[in-house]
């Protein structure tokens, strides 16, 4: 091999950008070449690193270049995690072992893989890349994990088991890369953003075990794009474009403003998630399979989460879900005409009945009804069989003086009817953003339980953090949704 090759190899942006091989979004093969995106990526990588993306900006395919460049030039033990397993199967296939049959037989002769199995290339210099759903055991230098927000959203204890097994194989001083698409607002990938962002806002020097925040979307890249005159531009999104400029400066040609509007008409309430134009639009769509998706695209449509009027001198109703050994969620509502202004949401566990009815007290609200699931009418043992509601009607004493809650109770239904209720009911609600959320978070990510054979949501809720907050909401709509019917001519049938 001459000098100067051997000069230009050693040089691993070159390398990245002159030896590998992909296949195009048409299906030809092409020389893999970096994107902006992942030019400015690859430039600032960090020993942790968050990706937040529009879709197709092509994440998963350089990562999967760079990690084999590392493990035939630096030796390095690498992975690559997967959303499902048929997308680690293509990944290797199409990306990984793609790139490396296409390498000039003079580089794949110098550092050959002596293991070519399913998911996995051991070069006999040392270095190796593992394709798959999960890692643990051993240790790498890279680790990749590709659309980690669905795996949050779709498999919480697979995020549960990358966190604590795969993170935990990556030295300090090594790397971790995890980018999706937005995928609601709990689990680990939207906990980390919202930490990196503040973190990169805030100018604080990052560690090497905190998260780096990158942000990619739509409108910097140059293929989201259509000719104008062919697309008729809706005014509801006219009005978007501008307050895009006018709030945050980003400016979209009318190619640009073409190509969204008409890739709206095909993705609907998801378009903001799959192509956020700032961070925080990104979360304001819940996970697929979501109970009130929609309800709460409308809500943010409407600016109906926020700062509400102040109308203290309204009471205030209180909805329950009352656990035992379990978490207790509280939801506070006051009735302003025909909305319901959601003011207040507070969660715990491990706590008696006295702790939650000194937070009420503590609050200082008026109030004017107590709403309690069917169950709290059981009588319990080791009580003097009486009942939660005895209890909290008798009271106890709080601060010096008594305190008590007379409860009513939630008529029983199903969950489906519930659930139906409380998507009613949604459309009249007004939430305070600050006090309430915690419970917004719960409310948007309360989802059907994910079937990971067959592929599909099953026809239940999944029960996780989400639930408490959830069925204490799902109470307050059947108490007011069945007042208002039967207020009208037509009774609720549940």
């Amino acid at each position: 091999m001459k000098p100067e090759h051997i000069k230009l190899l050693r040089d691993k942006y070159w390398r990245l950008n002159h030896l590998y091989f992909v296949t195009n979004e048409d299906g030809k093969q092409v020389r893999f070449r970096m994107r902006p995106e992942q030019v400015e990526y690859f430039s600032g990588l960090h020993t942790r690193n968050l990706i937040l993306k529009a879709r197709q900006i092509g994440f998963t395919t350089a990562q999967c270049i760079i990690q084999l460049d590392a493990a035939l030039f630096e030796a390095a033990k690498c992975a690559l995690i997967a959303h499902t397993l048929p997308d680690a199967h293509r990944l290797f296939r199409e990306k990984v072992k793609y790139a490396y049959d296409n390498l000039p037989a003079e580089i794949r002769a110098a550092n050959p893989a002596r293991n070519d199995a399913a998911g996995e290339l051991v070069f006999s210099k040392g270095g190796s890349l593992y394709v798959s759903t999960s890692f643990r055991g051993g240790t790498l230098r890279y680790l990749h994990v590709s659309e980690f927000g669905k795996i949050c959203a779709k498999a919480p204890y697979k995020a549960r088991e990358i966190v604590t097994g795969a993170f935990e194989a990556v030295a300090a001083d090594c790397f971790i890369t995890i980018e999706s698409t937005a995928e609601g607002r709990a689990g680990y990938f939207f906990d980390y953003s919202q930490s990196a962002e503040k973190q990169a806002l805030s100018g604080t020097p990052l560690g090497k075990l905190d998260w780096k925040f990158f942000f990619f979307t739509w409108w910097t890249a140059p293929k989201y794009s259509l000719d104008a005159d062919d697309v008729v531009i809706p005014q509801r999104l006219t009005d978007y474009f501008n307050e895009l400029l006018a709030k945050h400066g980003i400016v979209t040609s009318p190619g640009q403003r073409a190509w969204y509007a008409a890739k709206e008409k095909t993705l609907g309430d998801d378009m903001k998630r799959e192509y956020p134009s700032i961070p925080t639009e990104a979360f304001q769509q819940s996970v697929e399979g979501a109970y009130y998706a929609k309800q709460f695209a409308k809500l943010y449509a409407n600016k109906r989460i926020g700062v509400i009027p102040n109308n203290s001198h309204q009471p205030v109703m209180t909805f329950w879900d009352i656990g035992v050994g379990d978490s207790t969620a509280i939801w506070f509502v006051r009735q302003i005409g025909t909305e319901y202004h959601v003011i207040d949401y507070y969660e715990n566990s491990g706590e008696g009945l006295r702790h939650y009815m000194k937070v009420l007290k503590d609050k200082g609200y008026t109030y004017s009804e107590h709403w309690g699931p069917h169950d709290i009418e059981n009588r319990e043992f080791g009580s003097d069989a009486k009942s939660r509601k005895d209890i909290a009607k008798e009271g106890y004493e709080i601060d010096g003086e008594r305190y008590s809650i007379k409860f009513q109770v939630v008529p029983r239904t199903g969950v489906d009817d519930g659930i139906e209720s409380a998507r009613e009911i949604l459309a009249l609600c007004v939430f305070d953003e600050s006090k309430c959320e915690e419970g917004i978070g719960h409310l948007e990510n309360y989802r059907k339980e994910w079937d990971e054979n067959r592929g599909c949501w099953k026809d239940k809720p999944f029960h996780d953090s989400t639930s408490h907050g959830s069925d204490a909401f799902r109470y307050f709509a059947v108490a007011k949704t069945k007042r208002i019917r039967t207020a009208s001519t037509s009774p609720l049938r549940i």
